[in-house]
């Protein structure tokens, strides 16, 4: 059993795509009762955003003037888990954390579960394995196909597990997770509309090679509705699961956000820095 997504249910979910515009915005979720009010929003990359009845914090960011990493362990082999951890340890390398979000599933010990890439080092391999035989529900990672988000330089995308390995890219900054939202502009077969699997959730998406858009629910949201959300809305033609329930969270000075989990820490953290 894993912390990230627990058992959350993918049978039932996701919806058609989303339309991944240049907005600066992020949909995050505080992790605590559900209905958090979004504060007013600063101008910076997080904005709150509405898409058919559910609030959204969408945060977007163009590579090309955005620095944005993946961290999960600090000088020390420790993870950081915390948000707050994470920005002194930035802190003190003379920059500042402006964003984080979660940024993949991880075990008890806040290890990933699958591909984690760091400043072009593989710190833990592509897992391409199957839920165990006969596990009902399936965890969200295993619900195939999964899939990885990658940075080499100014250029990000999102591809399927399998897509990735072929094309045997070379990243600066890799994290595996799932299921996919959108595939080629497809929602994930599994997802079923009108799914009362309803969890706050979070994810990444492109609608370019250096465009990035991570969102976080403020309401509960299908699987369906949410992929929706990246392909209708965010523009974007491939889109990943991150996290969902209390694994979720964001990080931005501007909205005055600093999220924990409530699964005592965070495995993968995806950041920007100045």
């Amino acid at each position: 059993m894993t912390w990230a997504c627990p058992l959350h249910k993918v049978v039932a979910s996701i919806g058609i795509g989303g339309r991944c515009r240049n907005m600066l915005g992020a949909t995050v979720l505080l992790l605590a009762p559900l209905s958090v009010a979004v504060p007013a929003l600063a101008d910076g990359p997080c904005r709150s955003e509405d898409f058919e009845g559910v609030r959204y914090t969408v945060c977007s960011f163009d590579l090309v003037e955005t620095d944005l990493r993946l961290f999960w362990r600090d000088a020390s082999d420790r993870p950081y888990r915390s948000f707050s951890t994470l920005a002194k340890a930035v802190e003190a390398d003379g920059r500042v954390l402006t964003f984080a979000m979660n940024a993949g599933m991880f075990q008890t010990d806040f290890t990933p579960i699958g591909l984690y890439v760091e400043d072009g080092r593989e710190l833990r391999p592509t897992n391409t394995a199957d839920a165990a035989s006969g596990l009902r529900p399936v965890p969200n990672f295993y619900r195939k196909p999964n899939g990885v988000f990658y940075i080499r330089g100014e250029n990000a995308g999102v591809l399927t597990t399998e897509r990735f390995l072929n094309v045997r890219r070379q990243t600066d900054y890799a994290s595996q997770s799932g299921p996919m939202l959108v595939i080629d502009g497809e929602l994930h077969p599994a997802f079923i509309e009108g799914s009362r699997d309803r969890t706050r959730r979070t994810g990444v998406g492109v609608s370019g090679p250096g465009m990035v858009h991570f969102a976080i629910s403020e309401d509960q949201v299908n699987f369906h509705d949410f992929a929706r959300l990246f392909r209708d809305f965010l523009g974007c033609r491939n889109a990943l699961f991150l996290d969902g329930g209390r694994g979720t969270g964001l990080f931005s000075p501007e909205l005055g956000r600093n999220d924990i989990s409530w699964h005592g820490g965070f495995g993968p953290i995806v950041g920007a820095v100045e």
